[in-house]
């Protein structure tokens, strides 16, 4: 009998992997983001 797919295409197992590396380039745009923040804010700071 075939997999069972979700309407993605996905296997569960490829659609956790996937997640996975979503997450990790979700948290990763966000840290590089917050440290952009920070150093912009140690340049030219804000809201003083």
């Amino acid at each position: 009998m075939a997999e069972n797919r979700s309407i993605s295409g996905l296997s569960d197992a490829e659609a956790q992997e996937f997640h996975t590396f979503y997450v990790q380039g979700l948290v990763g745009f966000a840290a590089i983001a917050v440290v952009a923040h920070i150093l912009v804010w140690a340049w030219r700071p804000w809201f003083n």
